[in-house]
Parts: C-alpha cells; sequence; structure tokens
C-alpha cells in the first residue's frame, strides 16, 4: 500500500503531482454499460433482501433518539454535479455544538473528515457503522444513477480541496459504495492514503477490478475493521 502511494506521489497538492503524467482509464463503454446492468441488479436484489434489517434499523432510530430516520449528506458526484447520499442517521443532531466546542475533536474532524470517538454518534448508531448497515439506502442512490456499487470514496466539497491538483481526477466516475478503501482498512487508513486509493481506482478501473472488490467487501464489513 505504501508502495502505491510512493508511486501516485504525494496527495496534498504540491509540486509532487504531475497532472501531465496522469493517463487515463482504458474503460470504454462495454465496461460502463457492463457496470451498469450489474448495479442495478445487485442493488434491486439487495434492496428486497435486505428490507426486513432496513424497517428494524428504523425502529431503532426512532426508539433510541428523536430526529429523522435518514440522513442526507450533500456529495460530490460524477462530473462535478452534486447529489444526497442517503443514509440512516446515527448521530444526535442537538450534539452538532460539542464538537465545534472541543478544539481537539474539531481538529481531528477537519484533518481525517471522520471522528474514531465521536460524541453525537448514538448506541444503534455504533451497530449500524461498524457493519455498514447505514449505508444500505445509498443503493438507492444506485438505483438513481448517481453512484455506483463500486467506485471512489464519496467526498465532500470541502474534501475535494484535500485532493489538489488530482481534484478533477475523482470527478470522471461516479463514486461508489465500496472501493479499495472498503477493503483496505476503511476509516483506519491516513487520509493521504485514502485519496491514493480514489486514484488508483480511477486510473485502473475495469469490471475484473470491480469484481474483485464485491467478492472483499461482505468479508471487510463482517470484520468490522475501520468503521466508526
Amino acid at each position: 500500500m505504501h508502495r502505491r502511494g510512493r508511486q501516485l506521489g504525494a496527495v496534498n497538492g504540491t509540486s509532487a503531482f504531475n497532472p501531465d503524467a496522469y493517463v487515463r482509464s482504458q474503460a470504454g463503454i462495454g465496461y460502463e454499460i457492463a457496470k451498469r446492468v450489474i448495479d442495478v441488479l445487485i442493488s434491486t436484489t439487495a434492496l428486497l433482501l435486505c428490507m426486513p434489517l432496513l424497517i428494524l434499523s428504523a425502529l431503532a432510530i426512532i426508539l433510541e433518539s428523536p430526529g429523522p430516520v435518514l440522513y442526507r449528506r450533500r456529495v460530490i458526484g460524477k462530473g462535478g454535479i452534486p447529489f444526497d447520499a442517503l443514509k440512516l442517521r446515527t448521530m444526535i443532531e442537538s450534539k452538532e455544538d460539542e464538537v465545534r466546542r472541543d478544539e481537539k475533536l474539531a481538529v481531528e474532524f477537519n484533518n481525517n473528515h471522520k471522528l474514531r470517538n465521536d460524541p453525537r454518534v448514538t448506541r444503534v448508531g455504533k451497530i449500524l457503522r461498524k457493519y455498514s448497515i447505514d449505508e444500505l439506502p445509498q443503493l438507492v442512490n444506485v438505483l438513481l444513477g448517481q453512484m455506483s456499487l463500486v467506485g471512489p470514496r464519496m467526498i465532500s466539497f470541502p474534501e475535494l480541496e484535500k485532493f489538489g491538483t488530482w481534484s478533477y481526477m475523482v470527478l470522471e466516475t461516479k463514486p461508489g459504495i465500496t472501493g479499495l478503501w472498503q477493503v483496505s482498512g476503511r476509516s483506519d487508513l491516513p487520509y493521504e492514503e485514502r485519496i491514493c486509493l480514489n486514484v488508483y481506482y480511477v486510473k485502473n478501473r475495469c469490471l475484473l477490478l470491480d469484481l474483485k472488490i464485491l467478492a472483499k467487501t461482505i468479508p471487510a464489513v463482517l470484520s468490522g475493521r475501520g468503521a466508526y
């Protein structure tokens, strides 16, 4: 992994980047059609199979804390088009100020866009996050064509700045529910390495890579590693 990061260069927008060296993926129209067919078939099947789990999760969320069942996160899609990625709510919205007031938490969130011990996360939310159940509603985003089952990690507009010179790259394809970051450690990875994985996927995406990532996703999710 570290060798891959060195191959891609630094990821902070400095002179270590060489945009002219970037070679576009050879993925063509055949790949895009096959990918879309797989997205629709698997997402439809998964939604039907997971409906009882989604209903139980929604009831648990309602019983534990006030607020909506679904959380809409504004992220950047293909071509820079924004959309709302759907998730089951795992936080108590009223505790947002608690993070802002805590300097240590604020710095951690600014660096990683994630908190290892987030005071806003509910008890139910911790379980949903550990096994990525909170991300199941994103299957709807896949069916709407906003996301793919496999792709680069979704990012928000503030995160795009961290990609520096390579920021345009992540806009070439749809973000994925799963991807190289999901099967490589998830939130345990340094943010710089997450960027490297996004860059690597966009440059090398193909049907075989997508299928390999899908095959590794279930074991990665069940392990709960790096999920918080």
